[in-house]
């Protein structure tokens, strides 16, 4: 009779190694009660996704003397018009919590990549009417398809969020915003977009 009792190190991570590296951090932090608080804060363009599961929290610190509070962010693009947003809804909210000595700071370098997208974020983008991102090299010429990172022979067409069809063809490089591409679905003829790879 086998008595193996499973181990968590028994387990296969979903995760990547870039979300299990920020998870790890995250989860060792002594500040858990600001990142908790912080999961509150939504993205501007895409409100149902936190800015933790869509990547853009980086670090949350808090000064054991003075109790400054400091949230690094990393937005989804250098430019991108939602961190301004993000920033001051970051400090209304701490200041609101009784934080009132907060910092952000912006990060540019690691640059943000949708592999910091978590498992959570990435079927509430989908649930919100946005295919995630997988991860990809190039699109091929004139088609909808993505090439798998890796694969340099298979063509994985984008689903479709809606119907979940993989009947779709990309209409513009471009969506809604610069991170996305304009997609439509010939099963159901819905427009959708596809968070590109970064």
């Amino acid at each position: 009779m086998n008595t193996h009792t499973v181990q968590p190190q028994d387990y296969i991570s979903l995760l990547t190694p870039a979300q299990h590296q920020r998870q790890q951090m995250r989860d060792s932090s002594p500040c858990q009660i600001l990142w908790d608080l912080l999961d509150a804060i939504k993205d501007p363009e895409i409100p149902v996704v936190s800015i933790w599961d869509l990547g853009i929290l980086q670090r949350v610190e808090q000064d054991p003397v003075t109790q400054q509070v400091t949230v690094t962010i990393t937005p989804t693009y250098s430019g991108c018009p939602a961190v301004e947003m993000i920033g001051d809804d970051i400090k209304a909210l701490l200041q609101a919590s009784g934080y009132r000595d907060c910092q952000i700071k912006t990060a540019l370098a690691p640059a943000w990549t949708t592999d910091w997208i978590t498992p959570t974020g990435r079927s509430q983008l989908q649930q919100f009417g946005i295919a995630p991102p997988i991860p990809c090299i190039h699109s091929l010429e004139g088609q909808g398809n993505e090439r798998v990172q890796g694969h340099e022979s298979a063509a994985v067409a984008i689903a479709c969020p809606q119907c979940d069809s993989r009947q779709t063809i990309k209409v513009s490089e471009f969506g809604s915003t610069a991170c996305k591409a304009a997609y439509r679905c010939d099963a159901c003829g819905e427009a959708f977009d596809y968070f590109k790879h970064f």
